[in-house]
């Protein structure tokens, strides 16, 4: 506030004096316009209203000096911030006795320089109160200014931190919701590679040929993983590109115990869905269904109400499954929470379990 205080009377005194100034002849006459000494004022020649407007100045400037003077002391000793009304109050009571001290000057001065008077009438002791009273309604319009200008400031410092905080707080959360983006896509890795790896040490042992052919292909879906790490969000037809090249591996490991059929239209394809997403869904149905080649699972992957996709398996849960560890379905759901603000739904019923996920606008 200091800075911006010693900005403010700094142009104080360009701003108040000629204000005041004109408030001064604007109260006087609306106060009492049919005043006899307004005859005389229009009566003026120049060099005598020159006078009486430089005389004028300079008590507007006085009280204006004086206003200054005060408002400083007062920022030692009361702080608007804590005493805001005591400190409103006192300024106004100091302004008043600031105002009677200069007209009790003035009236000195006068009486030295023109020290012969006729005796004060009535109208002339009313003319005197009012001139007291406009003079005391100029001081606390004076004050006014200067609580005006604090409570002003003070809603700008405000208004500043409190946008300052908003936007820490967004970054923050940014931050904080990139960070868990990252380590939920992290956690793709040892549940795709576990069961793979348990794949390929089978098939070494059994045909050779199969297992190098099997690796080459889980290379590239690695690579393609590893790519899209940083990606938050990839088009759908990137992952169904991907869907394609991993349906090999689940060949392989399954034959035709395990089906993938997927059915969208090539207009759809362009949305967008976070990368591994269908991949982690069949891994989760095949890891909590028994396939077998009497009774097939098969994963259905199509367009569902043209905003969302549908993902179903057939039910057929193994009698003694491995207690889960709930990287999948979590995995998904966490990240399209971080990502918008749709969620995953899931359905389970008596013969299918259903996943439908939103899709998503993609961005490049």
């Amino acid at each position: 506030m200091k800075v911006q205080s010693g900005v403010f009377y700094k142009h104080y005194r360009l701003f108040v004096v000629p204000v005041v100034f004109c408030l001064y002849y604007l109260l006087t006459y609306l106060i009492n316009p049919f005043s006899k000494s307004w005859e005389g004022y229009f009566q003026m020649g120049t060099q005598n209203l020159l006078t009486e407007w430089g005389i004028t100045m300079v008590f507007c400037s006085l009280i204006t000096e004086s206003s200054i003077v005060i408002a400083r002391v007062l920022d030692k000793s009361i702080s608007w911030r804590e005493h805001a009304m005591m400190r409103f109050i006192t300024q106004i009571f100091l302004q008043i006795i600031s105002v009677g001290i200069l007209l009790y000057f003035f009236d000195m001065l006068w009486d030295v320089t023109c020290p012969i008077k006729e005796p004060m009438t009535s109208s002339d002791r009313l003319g005197l109160w009012q001139y007291f009273f406009i003079i005391t309604i100029l001081s606390i319009i004076i004050s006014a200014v200067h609580t005006g200008n604090f409570f002003l400031q003070r809603w700008k410092v405000s208004t500043l931190e409190a946008s300052e905080l908003k936007l820490r707080s967004v970054e923050l959360k940014e931050i904080a919701m990139q960070a868990e983006l990252q380590s939920l896509k992290l956690q793709l890795d040892p549940h795709f590679m576990f069961n793979n790896f348990s794949t390929l040490s089978e098939l070494i042992s059994e045909d050779k040929e199969t297992a190098q052919k099997f690796l080459d292909n889980l290379s590239r879906v690695y690579r393609y993983m590893i790519l899209n790490l940083n990606n938050d969000i990839i088009t759908l037809k990137e992952e169904i590109r991907f869907l394609e090249a991993y349906n090999y591996l689940i060949g392989i490991r399954y034959g035709d115990k395990v089906l993938v059929n997927i059915d969208i239209p090539e207009a759809i394809k362009q949305k967008g869905i976070p990368p591994i997403t269908l991949q982690l869904l069949i891994e989760n149905a095949i890891k909590h269904n028994v396939a077998c080649e009497g009774r097939p699972l098969v994963i259905n992957i199509a367009l569902h109400n043209s905003q969302y996709l549908k993902i179903t398996n057939n039910l057929q849960p193994i009698q003694n499954n491995i207690p889960s560890t709930k990287i999948g379905l979590e995995n998904i759901k966490n990240r399209y929470r971080i990502l918008c603000e749709l969620s995953v739904e899931v359905l389970e019923e008596e013969e299918d379990f259903t996943v439908i996920l939103p899709l998503l606008d993609f961005k490049n």
